[in-house]
């Protein structure tokens, strides 16, 4: 049984010696091993399988496959899981005095790994084979990766999983017509690359990707920007969003809950008005929204905060009415009360 994530080991001596330990995991592999020795004695009907030889916790990192081993019967003090459903754990040891820190991991494959822990800590059997005390393979490292680049539809991958850590994915030229469901288990992803494919609908469980900055979907065949999508958790968290090319004609006014954007860029839709609310993307800095078909500006545009604008190639209309703009300083309450008090005489 195996779990892949980031560990770090604290000794709990090192606040008695004045040190404080690193602050920060390493990409470990974590196995339940058992040492089997050249000629094992038959087991017992019956006996446990670990009874004679008792389960250890194996933690092999790239730069020590071999791995350092812990024992575990009888010898886990305390289990920490407030944080399980965020990947996080520690797991505190008698003998040594350490706690392994474990986060970054799979949460049901965590949840799974500590039921194992406590049955090996009682001297109980588990389900799950136990594995011998080999080093861990290179190969077993490539499932931290954390950037995927593909740009065709023969290297896109049917058969098995994204790796669970990925942080930037790109499947662009792959001809998907809607959304991977595999790519919303990564949830550690930051940036989502979907441009040049053939994506119709967004599924609401984008939302679901909390840590999420970057999305581009340019170049497809979205007719909206679902409610949902704006309601979601990636009001926290989306930083730049490119929604070009596709045949967008209008953005829900709750896109304009999407308050961390900093980047948009809707250039080559079919766009016909802004949501009347947009002077809410206070973060905003970027815009670029050229060949649509915009007749107006909203009022609430002047209270963007751009640095960036491209509005080329839309179908302004004139205004009946230029508007009087009053461009000089108003006047003070003692002037203006002066000058009523002369005109009433």
């Amino acid at each position: 049984m195996k779990l892949h994530c980031e560990v770090e080991v604290v000794s709990r001596h090192l606040p008695a010696l004045g040190l404080r330990n690193r602050g920060k995991g390493v990409r470990a592999v974590l196995s339940l091993s058992q040492q089997t020795p050249k000629n094992p004695p038959r087991p017992p009907a019956g006996g446990e399988r670990g009874g004679q030889h008792p389960a250890c916790l194996l933690i092999s990192t790239l730069k020590d496959k071999r791995g350092t081993r812990y024992e575990l019967k009888e010898n886990i003090e305390q289990f920490f899981t407030k944080f399980v459903d965020e990947g996080k754990a520690t797991v505190r040891l008698k003998t040594p005095p350490v706690d392994i820190c474990l986060s970054k991991a799979n949460s049901s494959s965590l949840k799974g790994f500590l039921s194992a822990l406590r049955l090996l800590h009682r001297g109980c059997d588990v389900e799950a084979p136990l594995s011998t005390l080999t080093p861990v393979k290179t190969k077993e490292f490539e499932k931290f990766k954390t950037k995927m680049v593909i740009t065709s539809k023969k290297d896109y991958p049917l058969s098995k999983n994204f790796p669970y850590y990925l942080e930037h994915l790109q499947t662009s030229y792959c001809g998907l017509v809607r959304v991977d469901m595999r790519m919303l288990c990564l949830k550690n992803l930051r940036k989502l690359d979907l441009s040049h494919n053939h994506i119709k609908k967004l599924p609401a469980t984008i939302g679901d990707l909390i840590h999420l900055q970057e999305l581009n979907l340019s170049d497809n065949h979205l007719e909206s920007f679902s409610v949902a999508l704006c309601q979601s958790t990636l009001q926290k968290s989306l930083r730049s969003l490119d929604l070009s090319k596709n045949k967008i004609k209008a953005l829900p006014v709750q896109f304009c809950q999407l308050r961390e954007l900093t980047d948009l860029k809707l250039d080559d839709n079919e766009l016909i008005r802004f949501p009347f609310k947009i002077g809410q993307l206070t973060n905003l800095r970027f815009l670029s929204a050229a060949q649509n078909k915009l007749p107006f500006l909203p009022s609430e545009f002047k209270n963007l905060s751009l640095e960036y604008l491209d509005l080329f190639g839309n179908t302004f209309e004139q205004p009946a009415v230029l508007p009087v703009i009053m461009l000089q300083t108003p006047l003070t309450l003692l002037e203006s009360s002066a000058r009523t008090i002369l005109h009433n005489r």
